[in-house]
């Protein structure tokens, strides 16, 4: 059985996704104050290995737990409301790109998983 990761298309198509869902999360008035002073590109990076590592391929990501990465983040709001943006930018995303909606059911559930430690839970 194949993995999610190559499901959608492998590194190339996590490359797009997250290109065009910051796109969308940066234009989004309820979420992009959390982005004010971030390095966008390094960000993207960090994404793109993070999901890459989600969805089943290689694991090259580095960074932080979610909690930790995002702890400065929760002092600042973030909550219910902000994450249920960022999911619904994530769905939009893989749409905009013409991800099979079975596809698109699958990332949201592993991003759901992730609300918890994302919000300290």
């Amino acid at each position: 059985m194949s993995t999610l990761f190559e499901q959608l298309g492998g590194t190339g198509a996590v490359d797009a996704a997250v290109d065009v869902f910051y796109r969308r999360v940066l234009s989004d008035e309820r979420i992009a104050s959390f982005f004010d002073s971030v390095d966008m590109e390094r960000q993207a990076a960090k994404q793109k290995a993070f999901l890459t590592m989600a969805f089943g391929g290689p694991n090259s990501y580095t960074g932080l737990d979610m909690r930790k990465a995002h702890a400065h983040l929760v002092k600042r709001g973030l909550g219910d409301v902000h994450f249920d943006a960022v999911l619904e930018h994530l769905g939009g995303s893989l749409r905009e790109l013409g991800v099979a909606e079975n596809l698109i059911s699958q990332v949201i559930t592993t991003a759901e998983s992730t609300r918890s430690d994302v919000l300290d839970r």
